[in-house]
């Protein structure tokens, strides 16, 4: 063998790639196939998300969470075969647990609260944007996280800002308000892209008004919105909330 050849380097070693372990597995479960080719490739454009599977029936969605174990279910509300809330509560008595998104374009506060009586760890309503789930889905990334790096035990400050990755990275809500409708009405100022007043949120999240206005305080007093009112001819002046995120 000649000098040049004793002393070529050696081989170089093959690049690493980050462990599949490392990734959050998303399944995607909704009736219409295009919605579900559509949500998937939204998941798998955010970083440390990777999508194991989509199915379109519930029997289907109980079936696959049991085969590929996934980290979080995208869960549609109206399937073919059974409601997605009794998916949901079929989950919850699996054996290997699973957290659940539900993406639906249920509004009605029954179908919220059972999504939160159930588990959901949020609740996004359709028509969304990729936007809309990317942060969905890096609160729960970074709730995973917090969770990752604490022991078995927690304080009530670890507790407090586990609830508030959870929620969204907010200052925990009052008593008698969830992290979930607090979501929906955040969502309906986000979207409609203009002031909204207390009534208007209410026709358009399905609360009372009574209750629409008190989100509305808390996201203002959370510095998520800004309060504008609005001046007639007479009387107090109308209070209306803009999104400012």
């Amino acid at each position: 063998m000649s000098d040049e050849g004793r002393r070529r380097s050696p081989a170089p070693e093959p690049r690493r790639e980050a462990s599949p372990s490392a990734q959050i597995k998303v399944l995607v479960v909704d009736d219409d196939f295009m919605v579900a080719r559509i949500h998937s490739g939204y998941v798998a454009r955010v970083p440390g998300f990777t999508v194991v599977g989509a199915v379109h029936t519930g029997g289907a969605a109980v079936a696959a969470v049991a085969q590929h174990r996934p980290d979080l279910v995208l869960l549609d509300i109206y399937l073919p075969d059974m409601s997605g809330l009794d998916v949901l509560r079929t989950l919850r008595g699996a054996r290997h647990p699973v957290d659940v998104l539900v993406i639906t374009a249920a509004r009605d506060v029954a179908t919220v609260r059972a999504a939160m009586h159930g588990g959901a760890v949020n609740y996004l309503i359709k028509p969304f944007t990729a936007g809309a789930l990317t942060e969905r889905l890096e609160q729960y990334a970074a709730a995973r996280r917090q969770f990752a790096a604490i022991g078995s035990e927690v304080g009530q400050e670890e507790v407090d800002r586990l609830f508030g990755a959870a929620g969204g990275g907010l200052p925990p809500l009052p008593k008698g308000l969830s992290t979930t409708t607090c979501a929906l009405v955040a969502d309906a100022l986000r979207e409609a892209d203009t002031d909204l007043s207390a009534a208007e949120a209410a026709a358009l999240t399905g609360l009372s008004r009574v209750s629409a206005r008190r989100y509305l305080e808390y996201l203002c007093a959370a510095g998520q919105t800004e309060l504008r009112p609005r001046y007639g001819t007479a009387g107090r002046p109308e209070h209306r909330y803009r999104w400012t995120g």
